[in-house]
């Protein structure tokens, strides 16, 4: 179980890690820039959303070369890399579209600020509450996705242990040794739960206006 663990939360935090990443950089670029830019970047992101995961998780293993039972890490997080940000990048954009109107950014801008100094000193350093949550929400959905895909056999696939190849494993032999699918289950629905927990915490802590209710 712990090498397993190993291989699943260097997924769940490598993959988010990177495609937050990609979805800030992404967000703050059109929410800056605004009108026609603004929109032709959301129109792409809202084209990856729409690509289907699987079907692109079969390709990047047709690419990787990947044969069936072969460990398919790279693929697989190549794919949550390039469709997962998206989401981040919605997020990030809708606070940069707000703080750019603020009055601290003009004055910025009339003292002859760079809009490279503006981003990345005023704008995103004040969106940092938002990609923390985004990021602490982001590990167990990407915990669960390698779980899922290495459940199916498109993941990470024996001898390297996982906590999804390791459900897979166990539900071959449940009625004999039920031990072997049910604790890789329960360690996989305990670290979720405690991301979730994580995040919500973290949401409500750097929520000014949450805090100013209570």
């Amino acid at each position: 179980l712990m090498h397993g663990a190993r291989v699943s939360l260097f997924i769940g935090i490598v993959a988010p890690f990177f495609f937050v990443i990609i979805g800030i950089l992404y967000g703050s670029a059109a929410g800056f820039m605004g009108g026609r830019a603004d929109q032709v970047l959301m129109r792409f992101a809202d084209f990856v959303v729409a690509l289907p995961f699987l079907l692109f998780m079969i390709l990047l293993r047709i690419l990787f070369n990947v044969e069936s039972g072969d460990s398919g890490i790279g693929p697989m997080l190549v794919a949550m890399v390039l469709l997962s940000w998206p989401a981040a990048a919605r997020l990030v954009r809708g606070q940069i579209l707000q703080i750019r109107e603020e009055g601290y950014i003009g004055a910025s801008r009339l003292l002859g600020a760079k809009t490279n100094y503006l981003v990345l000193r005023h704008m995103i350093p004040n969106t940092m509450g938002v990609i923390l949550v985004t990021l602490t929400f982001a590990v167990p959905s990407a915990i669960f996705t390698e779980a899922f895909l290495s459940f199916i056999g498109m993941g990470v696939a024996p001898p390297t242990p996982s906590w999804g190849s390791m459900c897979n494993e166990g539900l071959k032999t449940m009625l004999t040794t039920p031990h072997e699918l049910i604790a890789p289950a329960a360690f996989i629905s305990i670290t979720v739960l405690a991301f979730n927990l994580l995040g919500d915490g973290l949401r409500d802590a750097l929520d000014a206006r949450m805090r100013a209710t209570e």
